[in-house]
Formats: C-alpha cells, sequence, structure tokens
C-alpha cells in the first residue's frame, strides 16, 4: 500500500479521490490551506491525517493535485520543495468561469505543461482524474467512467492506472503528458452535455479494447 497526499483533500474531488484510495487501505493524508479543516475531512472519510500542503506532500510515495485552476499555481508552488521523489498527479482542468461549457486552454497549451513548468526539474508528473464526477465517486456506487492517465514516465503512469484501479475505475494510459490537453479540454464538453441532455455526471467510456496494457 502506498503513502499519498492529496492536496486540496478538503474540496469535492480531492475527498472523493482520497476517500476511495483510504478505503481500498492506502494510508491517505489531506492537504488543505487550513490544517485544521484537513484534520476534520480526514476523520470524516477514516483517512490517515490532515496536514498544510507541504505537510501533506512530504514523505509520500503519491502525492495528488486536486485545486481548482485559479489554486494551482499556489498549491504547486507550497509542494514544489517537499515532494521528492514522489510521483505528482496533477488533475487541473482548466475550467474559466463563468463560460465552463467552452474549451479554454492556458498559453502553455494545458494544465498539465503548466504544472510541468512551475515543478521541480526531474518531477514525476502524471496527469489524471480529469473527468470523473466527483459526486458520484465520493459514493459507494460503480462509476461508469474510463479515467485517462497521460506522462513521460511510463512507470509512474502505470502506477497511477493501478490506483484508478483500486478506486473501482479502469485507468487507461493515454499517453504523453501533452496529451493531457484532450482530457482537460473534454471536460468542458461534459459539462455541456451534463446540462444539453440533463445527465447526472456524464462521463466517458472506450470500446474496443480487448486486453489491458501491462502495468510495469
Amino acid at each position: 500500500m502506498a503513502a499519498i497526499g492529496v492536496i486540496g483533500g478538503t474540496g469535492q474531488l480531492g475527498k472523493a479521490i482520497a476517500r476511495r484510495l483510504a478505503r481500498a487501505g492506502h494510508v491517505v493524508t489531506i492537504g488543505s490551506r487550513s490544517p485544521e479543516s484537513a484534520v476534520r475531512a480526514a476523520a470524516d472519510i477514516a483517512a490517515a491525517g490532515g496536514d498544510s500542503y507541504a505537510g501533506a506532500a512530504a514523505g509520500k510515495d503519491v502525492v495528488i493535485v486536486t485545486v481548482p485552476y485559479a489554486a494551482q499555481a499556489d498549491a504547486l508552488d507550497q509542494i514544489r520543495d517537499h515532494v521528492g521523489s514522489a510521483i505528482v498527479v496533477d488533475t487541473t482542468v482548466p475550467l474559466v468561469p463563468p463560460k465552463v461549457m467552452r474549451v479554454q486552454l492556458p498559453p502553455a497549451g494545458s494544465a498539465a505543461l503548466e504544472a510541468r513548468a512551475r515543478l521541480a526539474q526531474g518531477t514525476r508528473l502524471v496527469s489524471a482524474f480529469h473527468d470523473v464526477a466527483a459526486h458520484k465517486l465520493i459514493t459507494e456506487e460503480a462509476v461508469d467512467c474510463d479515467v485517462l492517465v497521460f506522462s513521460d514516465d511510463v512507470e509512474a503512469r502505470g502506477v497511477v492506472i493501478a490506483l484508478a484501479g483500486d478506486m473501482g475505475l479502469r485507468g487507461l494510459a493515454g499517453g504523453a503528458l501533452v496529451n493531457s490537453v484532450a482530457a482537460e479540454a473534454l471536460t468542458s464538453i461534459l459539462i455541456f452535455m451534463n446540462k444539453t441532455y440533463a445527465a447526472d455526471g456524464a462521463g466517458i467510456r472506450f470500446t474496443g479494447l480487448t486486453k489491458a496494457p501491462p502495468i510495469p
């Protein structure tokens, strides 16, 4: 089992991810700008504990960043010098309210590429969990959605695919980190489809895949 820090774990997506990973037996620490809020959230979901962003990132095998796009830069700055050799998973989608149903990609091309530029050189960066409905993930129900996982580090990508499996999701390799732009853009489309078709958390499924890729 892995030691995992969830940065922004008091938010809807972060808490849902932390809960599923804790229930799978991983040692999960929730990180928040308010350590007191992190401790309360950890107690709610039976996680190992709560701490500041930096405290939750230090000494972990995996650090998952689940903050909104507007808070991404600050969160990454706070954990940059504490993640060490951990795999850093960035879930950020560059939504710009109020027009969240329109794709609005940042100048760097994607939130994942902005994260790579902000973190220390050599950080094992993975991008994933963009298109999972958090309000479903926090429940016990099965979530009918594939999780695309992107990274230039094939081994790290495999670790995150396995973590998705621990959460009851099907993780799929989506290729290099630069490909994260596709999943980040798709989130705005899913928000549009949810509204247009009165859906309760539309997701994506890939068909015709005959076998799972090997996990390093």
